[in-house]
């Protein structure tokens, strides 16, 4: 049996790195305009959250949001440590690397949520790596690799979401 999209549940995304300063908030900001654009805001939701709390309440990383600004992005959340109710609030949770898809599946041991959990690189094509790289210790040139990445995969996190894939 096909699943029917259901019109009247908002959707959410809910993105996941580290600390929520750097690449969690970049794919909340790049899905958020994206939604936009699209004249989605009243019916995709977007969020991130980090799985640790050091930088709560911290804007996104300066760095981060420079470059996401020459892009046309606005990164203005203030970064959170995910919490178990968001697994069961999120239509979707796409963690940035393995260590931070761990740190998820920590919060659900007995694995009810699993099916809602998946990689950035799940959305990816061609040959992205696996994790996307935390750029917080290095140059410039990482921040643009996080962006490069989201921006690619948000597009189809965009398509599964409108098709009601999760």
């Amino acid at each position: 049996m096909t699943k029917q999209p259901d019109k009247t549940h908002k959707k959410s995304v809910l993105f996941v790195c580290m600390g929520n300063i750097c690449r969690s908030p970049t794919g909340e900001g790049v899905m958020k305009k994206l939604v936009d654009d699209e004249g989605l805001a009243e019916t995709i939701e977007v969020d991130s959250a980090g799985t640790i709390s050091y930088h709560a309440g911290e804007l996104p990383d300066a760095r981060m949001r420079e470059h996401a600004a020459s892009r046309g992005y606005r990164l203005d959340s203030h970064a959170r440590q995910i919490r178990r109710e968001d697994l069961e609030r999120f239509d979707l949770i796409v963690a940035m690397d393995r260590d931070n898809l761990a740190g998820v599946h920590d919060l659900d041991p007995q694995g009810h949520y699993e099916d809602k959990v998946r990689l950035l690189s799940d959305f990816l094509h061609g040959k992205w790596p696996k994790d996307v790289p935390d750029p917080y210790y290095g140059g410039a040139a990482g921040f643009e690799k996080v962006l490069d990445m989201i921006e690619a995969a948000s597009t189809q996190i965009l398509v599964d979401l409108r098709a009601d894939a999760f």
